[in-house]
Formats: structure tokens, sequence, C-alpha cells
């Protein structure tokens, strides 16, 4: 398998991904809006998890499909945001058909803390994860910038700054012949972080990212493993 070609998660046919942040703030959000409703699926851990609709996944209840996915700052202010991609979904007819002229956007979402980052939080007002929301999901395309943007605006990893980050791998289509399989076959996976880690991303006393061996295109600069 190699990379997509611009190793994101937008390389998956039919999925687009939108930013919004305040740099003053120092807070954001990211939404993930595939073009069709998406089946989807949640694993929540952590003992202090702060999530939005992920119960909706649950393979025993009714909704089978997502119309968006949230990531987002402002701790559990930010699970706001997911009420603006709401909106704004409602506002171009997009959801799950409850009656004939009745929708209802489904935005699962989860946050990450970026509270104490050094940001001006007095600038946080009622409805700024709303708009955020709102101003994410309308601007989503398939260009996926990294770093410090979106949810990933005031994300920390560790001492180091954290950020959005995005993959994905490719397997090339194969052409099967004979037997009722034949056809073309290949895939995509994609992925899309907000990376806040409690810990250190380096290995103890060395300036080498533990995940050195997983670099693909000199993504973290190339700079290898360092010899002892």
């Amino acid at each position: 398998m190699q990379p997509g070609p611009k190793n994101s998660i937008t390389d998956v046919s039919g999925i687009k991904v939108g930013h919004a942040q305040d740099m003053k703030l120092m807070s954001g959000t990211t939404v993930v809006i595939p073009d069709e409703p998406a089946v989807a699926a949640v694993d929540c851990r952590g003992g202090a998890p702060g999530t939005r609709e992920t119960d909706a996944l649950h393979p025993a209840n009714l909704v089978e499909e997502v119309h968006a996915v949230v990531l987002s700052g402002g701790s559990a202010m930010g699970l706001d945001a997911a009420s603006g991609v709401a909106a704004w979904l409602k506002s171009v007819g997009r959801g799950f058909p409850v009656a004939t002229d009745v929708r209802v956007p489904i935005v699962p979402s989860a946050i990450l803390f970026d509270l104490l980052n050094g940001g001006d939080k007095s600038e946080m007002e009622e409805h700024t994860y709303f708009e955020f929301g709102k101003s994410a999901v309308a601007s989503a395309d398939l260009e996926c910038p990294l770093g410090n943007i979106g949810a990933g605006t005031g994300a920390s990893a560790g001492t180091l700054k954290g950020g959005i980050g995005t993959a994905s791998l490719q397997q090339k289509s194969e052409i099967l012949t004979g037997g009722p399989g034949s056809g073309n076959v290949g895939y995509t996976v994609g992925a899309l972080a907000a990376a806040n880690p409690f810990g250190s991303v380096t290995l103890p006393g060395r300036a080498d990212f533990w995940a050195w061996p997983f670099e693909r295109n000199s993504e973290f600069g190339g700079r290898g493993c360092t010899k002892i």
C-alpha cells in the first residue's frame, strides 16, 4: 500500500474537510463531511470523554448514517460546534428524514481540552463554537491543511505543539477475472486526528519521535532517528 495523492483523508472519494479557528483565542473546529450520508462507528475511551451523539452510532439504535463528524477545541463548550454544523446542514436540506418535510442532521462530535494554552479565553462568547461549526462546514473542500488549524489550533502534544494531522493509504486497483468477483478491486483508507496527547511524543531524553519509523515523504522533516 502507498500514500494517496494528497496523503489525506480527502483521498477517500466523497470526503471533504473544513476548518475554522481564532488564533487569538487559540482554539477552533474541524468538520469532516461526506457527500452522501455515511455509516459510522465509535470507540470512546478515557476517563473524561467529551462527546455528542455518539450513542446514536450504537448498532442497536435506529440511525445508521451520519451527515458530518466534528472535532473541536473548547472542552465542553466546544460541543456547540456540532449545533452550528447541524444548522448549516438543515439549511441545505440534509439530515435524517423523520417526516415529509422534516430532516434532522446527525452530527457526532468530540472535543479536546485547550483552555490553558495561553489563548485569550475572554474572547470566547456564547456562540463562538456554534459559528466555528457553521464556518467550517460551509468552507469544506478537498484540501486539508495541517497543524495549527481547526480543532488543532490550540492542541498540545505533551510539552510540544499539537495540531491537526491526516494521512491515507491506497491499495491500487487490480483486475480480477473469472467468477462472481470479477472486476476492479481497490480501496483507500484515510485518517484525521486532532493530536492533543498527555505525556511525551519523543523518546526519553531524545528529540526523536516515537512515530519516526512510520514517517512518509519526510512529513516529520526527514529527521529519522538519531544514532547512539
